[in-house]
């Protein structure tokens, strides 16, 4: 687990490096969108690293079982348009997670929402580029 965690330091460290050199809009946004799921990432990597119990000698790695918030992710689509932005997020259940499983980045053309843990599962919707600043 510490060389997962190593790569992912040194992934945060150098998309940091590259959105201060960045200069262009797209790309900052890009970045910031990528820095903000690096960071989740790692977070969670972290905390699931300080949950796991000492393993007992006589114990093989592979029966350990990953926790249910590994599960896989499930994108969620969204249109805009020049006039509008909707966006309508049906999730049966949301309202019986916790907050702390709710996240959501926003930048001035960007949101990042991830709902971890729904039902064994994960939910992603990243939105990049819109085309006009969120208000």
């Amino acid at each position: 687990m510490a060389s997962v965690l190593e790569e992912l330091q040194k992934d945060l460290e150098e998309v940091k490096v590259l959105l201060e050199k960045s200069t262009r809009k797209r790309l900052r946004d890009t970045l910031t969108s990528e820095k903000s799921k690096i960071e989740t990432e790692l977070k969670n990597k972290m905390q699931q690293k300080s949950q796991k119990k000492p393993e007992l000698d006589n114990e093989k790695p592979a029966a350990v079982v990953a926790p249910l918030t590994t599960g896989y992710t499930v994108k969620i689509r969204w249109d805009q348009s020049d006039k509008f932005v909707k966006i309508y997020i049906t999730l049966t259940g949301v309202h019986q997670v916790p907050t702390e499983n709710v996240q959501v980045h926003f930048t001035e053309r960007s949101f990042d929402l991830l709902v971890k843990n729904l039902n064994g599962k994960n939910y992603s919707m990243i939105v990049n580029n819109l085309l006009k600043p969120i208000s």
